[in-house]
């Protein structure tokens, strides 16, 4: 497949994204295509390490490839994307509960389904291009691919804050928030990749790591955590209002952009998930019960036809100008029953 290149080199099983022009966008037969060589190396002893990178400077993985999934659901097929999801859940369960180390390299945009394969692993690195976001709630989804446990896991109301603004986080930022572990300069990662297909131990990272450039998240965490306490989207949103400082009015500025929905059912998301009862598990339910009902019931087919079909960037939302009813949150996230997420499927 000339979109991902699948190999083994010395010690690491190498898989790199092949789509620099489309930012390396993954579709589903890529998706199938790393699950497959997971499944393969899982076993293997000669593969001690996974390595994941990509071609080009722009993009690690800029998302999921979506024209399949809008032009099937414009023609009232939604079980395409409900398989698309849950095969694409399935691989992001097994990345994240991989039994081999898995280094993934990060640079440019790394965002919705690039972080469901690149932040699951044990070693994320990110480089002075890295921007890594999760703007679902753009297209009338919500952050998933696993990112729900992600954002529930981050500092404080942080989660709430990157789940319906969509800010990007640089490389320090990324690191404070769990998205990433590691900051090395971009001109050592060759080398770098090199030594972990030589020796297929992780232990030679550390001596690359340097100190990111600072983050902007630290330094407004207590505003952040201020703002974004309240129990709904509307509480948020309110907050934000009211409250009239600079960055509340960019706040507001960036969810002006998303659904209303998805943002309400994001903000519930994250507060059924927070705490110690969180698994990789429950927060990939929680976000199939919204993706399954995204094209029937949500925003998605609208969200998809303003930003990539007609770009004209002005999508028509349900409850643009009032406030989400708690009736159409719970119904987005109601339990599936016999149609739930299914993890079991495709094992090695």
């Amino acid at each position: 497949m000339n979109d991902i290149d699948i190999r083994v080199v010395g010690r690491a099983g190498r898989i790199t994204l092949n789509r620099p022009k489309a930012l390396n966008a993954m579709t589903y037969e890529m998706c199938l295509a790393i699950e497959q060589a997971l499944d393969q190396w899982r076993a293997d002893d000669a593969v001690a390490l996974v390595v994941l990178d990509a071609q080009g400077d722009r993009a690690f993985c800029s998302g999921g490839d979506i024209a399949d999934l809008y032009a099937t659901g414009r023609k009232g097929d939604f079980a395409y994307g409900q398989k698309f999801w849950a095969d694409e859940y399935r691989l992001n369960h097994k990345i994240f509960n991989y039994p081999k180390p898995v280094v993934s390299f990060l640079q440019g945009f790394t965002m919705g389904g690039g972080v469901g394969i690149g932040c699951h692993g044990t070693h994320r690195i990110v480089g002075e291009s890295s921007q890594i976001a999760m703007p679902e709630c753009g297209i009338g989804l919500v952050p998933d691919v696993g990112g729900s446990l992600m954002l529930a896991l981050a500092p404080g109301r942080l989660g709430e804050y990157l789940g319906i603004t969509a800010t990007r986080m640089g490389p320090d930022d990324a690191i404070y928030t769990g998205f990433a572990d590691t900051y090395i300069p971009q001109l050592m990662w060759t080398d770098l990749i090199a030594k972990l297909e030589n020796t297929g131990r992780v232990s030679c990272i550390a001596a690359h790591a340097a100190t990111p450039p600072e983050g902007s998240l630290r330094g407004a965490q207590s505003q952040i955590d201020l703002l974004f306490a309240g129990e709904t989207y509307g509480d948020v949103k309110r907050s934000l209002m009211a409250e009239g400082s600079t960055f509340a009015q960019e706040c507001l500025h960036m969810m002006g952009r998303n659904a209303p929905l998805s943002m309400a059912c994001t903000v519930e998301m994250i507060h059924r998930l927070r705490g110690p009862s969180l698994t990789m598990e429950k927060a990939l339910d929680l976000e199939y019960r919204f993706t399954a009902r995204a094209m029937e019931f949500g925003d998605f087919l609208e969200g998809i036809r303003a930003a990539i079909i007609d770009k004209d960037r002005a999508p028509v939302w349900q409850y643009a100008h009032q406030d989400v009813p708690v009736s159409a949150v719970s119904k987005m996230l109601a339990p599936l029953g016999k149609n739930a997420l299914d993890l079991s499927g495709r094992q090695s």
